[in-house]
């Protein structure tokens, strides 16, 4: 079924807006360059009516925090199945992109920038031209969508492709037009499908999960093994994805820079900061008040987007940041949560069983 949205203005009798629309695709694209965060907060704008090889042209493409590029396509009205099918030509063409043609795409988006530069005072890392474009989702913007296209779309993503619809839909209130959003699909699985499709459909997944564990003066591992649990906020693109697991997964924590230093299994589903609680010597007390070696996202303790999340785990093995399994050949992936379909993540499970002996054990 279609998507639809309704705005009501609050009040003693509400009143529906009634829906507008902008004047054309140009609108809309000139606005997500002006506020980005319009599609997504997390995502850099690193280009816009970029003409591909075959002749067509991109309206718009983006980089998520692990260097995977994001291919936009914006629609004002109704989106035939041409629309999808375009996207997928266009993705073919995003997917052979190396690193000096991004430089090249950045330049002329920002010709007075530098790419690598405005990357790490976006996230604070480095670009990594070894995995840069290593994964890539496609998104629809569109204003309507028809019966066909949402199954198209619907029967790509439930087969492992990255692909999404962001519906947006305009309101008028008065002179004044309001712009109202709707993702199709879950973003954090479009964003574990294209991790999925980027580590190679040569073997099937081995339901061994991987978690990365951001140590630094956000969140610190010593505190995560002292009361067990991983986490990850500052934007959905980063919690997200600590969504997907579920009690009983099993789960191989890396930190950034340094290397392997967990394994555990899951007790249960993530939960917001204000809502998460941590045994201590006078009964459960909220974790922002017990843990005191990282900020956990405190000032976005009341954003559900931004918060920081808990994921409660049965450690069965770990080992101090400085002890960490960091060797040549091993799997690393900068998304907090991967299932990985690679045979370097079958070597890197081998290898970190003979690490932690107990990896086996049962949660309980």
């Amino acid at each position: 079924m279609a998507i639809r949205q309704a705005i009501w203005k609050v009040g003693g009798t509400p009143s529906s807006l009634p829906a507008s629309s902008l004047p054309s695709e140009k609108a809309l694209e000139e606005m997500i360059v002006a506020a980005p965060a319009i599609l997504d907060d997390q995502w850099m704008l690193v280009g816009r009516q970029i003409t591909t090889k075959f002749g067509g042209i991109i309206d718009l493409l983006a980089l998520a925090p692990d260097g995977s590029l994001v291919l936009i396509e914006l629609k004002r009205n109704r989106t035939p199945r041409e629309v999808v099918a375009q996207a997928l030509d266009y993705a073919g063409f995003v997917s052979s992109l190396k690193s000096e043609d991004l430089a090249t795409v950045y330049s002329a988006f920002a010709p007075e920038k530098d790419l690598a530069t405005e990357f790490r005072s976006r996230f604070g890392a480095d670009l990594d031209e070894d995995t840069l474009n290593g994964s890539h989702q496609i998104v629809i913007v569109a204003a309507e969508l028809d019966d066909s296209t949402e199954r198209i779309v619907a029967y790509l993503g439930d087969r492992g492709i990255p692909i999404n619809v962001l519906f947006f839909q305009v309101f008028a209130d008065g002179d004044t037009l309001l712009l109202s959003r709707a993702w199709l699909r879950d973003t954090a699985e479009t964003q574990a499908n294209a991790v999925s499709a980027a580590s190679g459909t040569s073997e099937h997944w081995n339901g061994e999960y991987y978690v990365n564990f951001g140590q630094s003066n956000t969140r610190a591992w010593s505190e995560a093994v002292e009361y067990g649990f991983v986490s990850a906020g500052g934007g959905s693109w980063y919690s997200g994805a600590l969504k997907r697991l579920s009690s009983g997964d099993r789960i191989w924590v890396k930190a950034p820079s340094y290397g392997f230093v967990g394994v555990g299994r899951v007790i249960s589903k993530a939960t917001r900061a204000n809502d998460f609680l941590l045994p201590t010597a006078t009964g459960d007390r909220p974790a922002l008040e017990v843990l005191k070696a990282g900020t956990y996202h405190r000032e976005y303790a009341d954003d559900a987007e931004k918060s920081e999340y808990f994921v409660p785990v049965k450690w069965l093995g770990t080992v101090p940041l400085e002890k960490a399994i960091n060797e040549v050949g091993l799997f690393g992936n900068q998304n907090t949560v991967a299932q990985p379909a690679s045979p370097k993540w079958r070597h890197t499970i081998e290898r970190l069983k003979q690490v932690f002996s107990h990896w086996d054990a049962p949660a309980s």
